[in-house]
């Protein structure tokens, strides 16, 4: 973390198909080894199977209402006070809850072992699009802990 000033945020190229700044996000979290390609096919096959599965119009609206679905407002830090580690709860940026939407739908689809990658980040996607699934479970356990936090709010920094 830079101490002097801000480091300024990278501009990312959009992706082709949609012309996305959040789909090349999440293309770039799937993909592996710098094979682009391959995270490419495998996040816009995902996308069909969602757009299917949900009977929306639109891919990238269901895209998005997934990624909503699974964005915390709240997470717990850790924060040494004397001897004692406290958990605090703390608001989430709204850069930081997009990453961490992102990195949760990709991480459990990739913990499911034994179907393709496409099928399994489909899956992800459209229990999150319908409000179940693990990721979704993770971002109520955040809360959750937060809520039982809540009395060590005064220790924010």
């Amino acid at each position: 973390m830079a101490r002097r000033r801000r480091v300024a945020k990278r501009v990312r190229m959009p992706d082709w198909k949609y012309n996305s700044d959040l789909v090349s996000c999440f293309i770039n979290k799937v993909m592996l080894e710098g094979k682009k390609s391959i995270a490419q096919s495998i996040v816009y096959e995902a996308m069909d199977i969602l757009k299917s599965k949900t009977k929306s119009e639109d891919a990238l609206e269901s895209f998005k209402k997934a990624i909503d679905n699974v964005k915390p407002s709240l997470e717990v830090r850790s924060r040494r006070v004397g001897g004692a580690t406290y958990q605090v709860p703390q608001d989430v940026s709204v850069a930081r809850r997009t990453t961490l939407a992102i990195r949760w739908i990709v991480g459990y689809a990739r913990a499911k072992k034994g179907s393709p990658m496409v099928q399994s980040l489909a899956i992800e996607l459209v229990d999150a699009h319908n409000y179940t699934g693990a990721a979704v479970k993770k971002k109520e356990d955040t809360h959750k802990m937060a809520e039982a936090n809540k009395a060590f709010a005064h220790y924010k920094w």
